[in-house]
């Protein structure tokens, strides 16, 4: 396979030659270029190992690049019925949908958008077969699978782990029998999240012996996302040889779901400096807020890198402009003291933040624009206003 690509150098350098005061202010920017260079890697892996890899819709759901992605993808996946129906609208290839506990009504529709339904407990796979069953006489080619949670923890975050203790996603491993397999083409099995390949060997290897019998009559197995397949250091020959024995060894087919690694390094969220009080320190209020346009900043928690920080100079407490008094992304020290007007940008912002943003407190939401960094062509694909935020109000 040809070698993964410094992505964070290659990220900072790009977003370096953008200028800020081209967009509107907040902005998200997603550089296609980048969004490119991470497909190219998952479809080396793809084609490497025989895997099908999909799009986590939940992590980026940026439809103006779905034909770009699906250029390289075999689909995406999606985590409930409004996924479902984007995926099946706007994306290339199949869609397998998992929610961890579906409404009637809703799953009539999405057996109508879906090529896999994957059910979290056998008791909801039970209850719903007949409708699966009618649709599949009316013509839908349907594969049904199964969430499993092989009790094999990984995670580094409880809040992010869906093996940690008394977990709601996937059934217990131990508490599945045979008689729940019936009706089943394929197993599902998502525990990673920002991880390397090691954590899924480990994991793996934990439960293979016990899933083996069960896999002898399955269509495919589902390794889930949280693979940082795009990110520098990842062991991709790894992933890829043991990929390439799993499918050999028990004759099925595999899917990776990866989602953060689809937009990693391929954004950043721009934003203006409004005010600069003091209180103890030099304090940077904001257009931007952790709350509204960065929700992981608080709860993962974790700081996102700013471009052109420095390791020394003049530092600011940067914070949106909500009422909540933790909306605070983080301390920094920009290339220059700031002046009011100022623009700045976070970077790696394109996956799951632009999917979380909110309207807390009536803060506007984050424009959204795509630019390409090598022909340095620009476009504003949305701008929200006021009727954005009264429509999700009585």
């Amino acid at each position: 396979m040809s070698d993964t690509p410094d992505i964070i150098k290659e990220s900072r350098a790009a977003f370096a030659r953008l200028d800020l005061t081209r967009v509107p202010s907040p902005c998200f920017v997603v550089d296609e270029v980048a969004i490119e260079r991470n497909m190219k890697i998952l479809r080396d892996v793809a084609d490497c190992s025989g895997a099908h890899v999909f799009l986590a819709l939940k992590a980026f759901s940026m439809f103006a690049l779905a034909p770009l992605i699906g250029r390289y993808l075999h689909g995406v996946c999606a985590s409930g019925i409004h996924e479902a129906r984007l995926g099946a609208e706007h994306f290339e290839g199949e869609v397998a949908t998992f929610c961890a506990g579906y409404k009637e009504d809703d799953l009539r529709e999405i057996l109508l958008l879906s090529d896999h339904v994957i059910f979290n407990t056998p008791a909801q796979h039970r209850r719903f077969r007949p409708l699966v069953d009618a649709a599949r006489a009316e013509g839908r080619q349907i594969e049904v699978g199964l969430r499993i949670n092989p009790e094999h923890s990984e995670g580094w975050n409880a809040k992010y782990d869906p093996a940690a203790a008394c977990s709601r996603l996937g059934t217990p491993i131990s508490q599945l029998t045979d008689a729940d397999m019936d009706g089943i083409d394929g197993l599902h099995m998502h525990t990673l999240c920002e991880q390397d390949f090691a954590p899924l060997k480990r994991t793996w290897e934990a439960v293979e012996d016990r899933l083996a019998p069960w896999l002898a009559n399955m269509k495919w197995m589902n390794l889930g996302g949280g693979h940082h397949i795009t990110r520098p250091d990842y062991d991709r020959d790894g992933l890829v040889d043991f990929v390439s024995t799993l499918s050999a060894r028990h004759g099925v087919q595999v899917y990776l779901e990866p989602g953060e690694a689809c937009a990693l390094q391929a954004g950043v969220l721009i934003g203006e400096v409004l005010d600069l009080p003091e209180n103890g320190m030099r304090l940077a209020i904001s257009d931007i807020s952790a709350t509204c346009h960065m929700p992981d900043v608080i709860e993962a928690p974790y700081r996102p890198d700013l471009l052109g920080e420095r390791d020394e100079g003049q530092a600011y407490r940067i914070g949106g402009p909500s009422c909540l008094a933790g909306d605070v992304v983080g301390d920094y020290i920009p290339a220059e003291p700031f002046r009011i007007g100022d623009r700045f940008a976070f970077l790696d912002q394109a996956h799951y933040s632009m999917v979380k943003t909110n309207t807390f407190n009536g803060v506007p939401l984050p424009a959204l624009a795509l630019w390409n960094s090598e022909t340095d062509d620009l476009r504003v694909l949305r701008e929200f206003g006021y009727d954005d935020f009264l429509t999700r109000l009585s």
